[in-house]
């Protein structure tokens, strides 16, 4: 069971830890001090809820629909490119650290925008259901908790230490040019992702 957590946690946290959109909003809203623990609790448990559904087996429905993951790419790549000309347009916007800016957003909005980012990009469900899922569906069944439990564990640990860790230092890096980079960085990330997610869908129309 040890090792099998051991092995969850290490594989979850090598997928998760990787510069991906997702890692972008959190480390943007701990840094503008936008209710981090929500967005790190959000993401985690989102996490955990896709981890648990891979495990069970919803990798190999997912995998027997192409459609699905089809439908995904196009909603999740419209969506990085809009909230990535959200972070262009405040790239040219002065921007502090000041208690009116931590209060600007509601947890509402910050909700809705961590679901958002979390459900509508397929590399969550590809890294968590499809290949977490996958490699998970391949212990016995009595250690798939352990493995699932342990890749669970690493999403927590993860998004919580960047949100409040960006949170503690926002304080350090009150700057306009910290928030232009942090745009900057963001709107960068984003559509990259949304290019990955839409090339390969794209280049079959284009060669028709």
């Amino acid at each position: 069971m040890l090792l099998t957590f051991v092995t969850g946690f290490g594989l979850g946290g090598g997928l998760i830890i990787a510069i991906g959109a997702q890692n972008a909003f959190v480390l943007g809203q701990g840094l503008r001090r936008h209710h981090p623990v929500l967005v790190a609790l959000v993401c985690a448990l989102c996490d955990a809820i896709l981890i648990a559904a891979g495990v069970a087996g919803l990798g190999t429905l997912i995998a027997a629909y192409p459609i699905l993951t089809k439908i995904a790419a196009w909603g999740g790549g419209g969506f990085l490119i809009w909230y990535g000309f959200g972070a262009l347009k405040r790239l040219f916007e002065t921007e502090t650290l000041s208690e009116d800016a931590q209060a600007k957003k509601g947890w509402k909005a910050v909700l809705s925008a961590t679901l958002a980012v979390t459900l509508l990009n397929p590399h969550v469900y590809l890294d968590t259901v499809v290949m977490l899922g996958g490699i998970g569906g391949q212990f016995p069944a009595d250690e798939r908790i352990g493995f699932a439990l342990g890749a669970m564990s690493a999403s927590f640990v993860w998004f919580f230490a960047i949100a409040l860790g960006a949170a503690w230092l926002a304080p350090y890096v009150a700057r306009p040019i910290t928030w232009k980079i942090v745009d900057g960085l963001t709107c960068t990330v984003m559509w990259l992702v949304a290019y990955s997610l839409l090339a390969p869908e794209i280049a079959p129309l284009l060669a028709n």
